[in-house]
């Protein structure tokens, strides 16, 4: 992580649009579903929505991942979610996605979570990480998805 610096974006409230522009961008998910969920974050600090970034050495977005109450699937009883995970192309393999993966887990550990759960059509990657694959849940828009779950710590 040398000449990276992680901000919580609870503590960060500076980053918030910075932060809901990239996500978006990102995502393509309306900007103003980041600026509410961040927003939030921000003015609640404890429990879900959590979101964090990766700045470069230059105050770039270089990484960044959120923790959601659900990530668009049918099992809202699988709770919280990591969400919006990404690296930009000329940051990966940096070790960034391990940091912010081991962050969140610590960071809701913290806040009394003892699970974590997220949606990929990955595999491969999160088991290299510590999670492992739990089951299959429905996307509202685009079917079965990989549901991962891991312990906090």
């Amino acid at each position: 992580m040398d000449n990276y610096s992680l901000k919580l974006l609870r503590e960060s409230p500076e980053l918030y649009e910075k932060s809901a522009l990239w996500f978006s961008q990102k995502w393509r998910i309306p900007l103003e579903a980041y600026r509410e969920s961040i927003g939030e974050c921000i003015k609640n600090k404890h429990g879900v929505p959590q979101w964090y970034v990766v700045l470069d050495e230059y105050g770039n977005i270089a990484a960044g991942a959120g923790v959601i109450e659900n990530d668009f699937h049918d099992r809202p009883d699988l709770t919280p979610n990591l969400c919006a995970l990404y690296v930009e192309t000329e940051h990966r393999m940096k070790g960034l996605a391990r940091h912010l993966l081991d962050f969140a887990r610590n960071d809701m550990y913290k806040m009394g979570f003892d699970t974590l759960y997220l949606v990929t059509d990955h595999e491969d990657f999160y088991e290299k990480c510590g999670w492992e694959f739990f089951t299959t849940v429905n996307d509202v828009e685009t079917g079965p998805e990989r549901m991962y779950r891991a312990k906090t710590e």
